[in-house]
């Protein structure tokens, strides 16, 4: 993006030698800012948060990441913001801690054996592994409430089941590719079904209404039987 919308940014005058942002107008005050992977959207949109917080963004309503862009959302000027972007540097690994919530999880889901066969460990490991595991919400999406968690090395990511069921229960903890996520409704879907939990992933009533957000970080505890 060398100084306008569309081009590719990194490297000299770029957005860090290391994140490689390329920003596309859509519509009249949005813009939509692609990245090469998870990490660099983390560290992409805690900068962008940081920035807004600074007044430095204008009337930039919104903010929303997702799993290889930043969408934003009340920019005056995409063009000119395209620009400033492209002059930034945020380090691959600048992403701030957001809070930890901690969600409590029964291991009895339907496909335990299965994971467990897939990261070749006894079914009784799986556990320890995902409590050992710090996650983070990526950017959230599918149903409301509903988070993409990142967190597991790519020894661990497990595909997606062949045949998706027509109705996963509510609370479900699954895994699929790179991330973890907890169905916040009943809903068809194909991820590994591991475990459930009875935390309220959604709830127009509470403030906020989500659990989990992006930035959020998660750590999965065993609840006892």
């Amino acid at each position: 993006m060398s100084g306008s919308a569309g081009g590719p940014a990194g490297g000299p005058g770029g957005a860090t030698p290391g994140v490689r942002v390329r920003a596309l107008p859509v519509g009249a005050e949005a813009l939509l800012l692609e990245t090469g992977s998870a990490a660099e959207v983390a560290a992409l949109h805690c900068e962008l948060l940081r920035r807004r917080d600074a007044g430095e963004l204008g009337g930039v309503r919104d903010i929303v990441p997702a799993a290889r862009t930043v969408l934003l959302d009340g920019v005056a000027d995409p063009r000119a913001l395209a620009a400033r972007i492209a002059r930034w540097r945020v380090a691959p690994s600048a992403v701030a801690q957001g809070p930890l919530v901690t969600v409590p999880v029964r291991y009895d889901g339907p496909d335990l054996a299965e994971v467990a066969r897939l990261w070749e460990v006894p079914e009784e490991e799986v556990p320890g592994i995902i409590g050992a595991t710090e996650f983070r919400v990526a950017f959230c999406g599918f149903a409301p409430g509903f988070g993409y968690l990142t967190g597991l090395p790519p020894r661990l990511h497990v595909p997606r089941r062949a045949t998706p069921r027509t109705a996963v229960p509510a609370g479900s903890l699954a895994l699929a590719g790179e991330y973890a996520g907890v169905y916040p409704r009943s809903s068809p879907g194909g991820w590994q079904l591991i475990g459930t939990t009875r935390a309220v992933l959604w709830d127009p009533a509470r403030e906020p209404e989500a659990l989990f957000a992006p930035g959020v970080r998660v750590r999965f505890a065993r609840e006892a039987p």
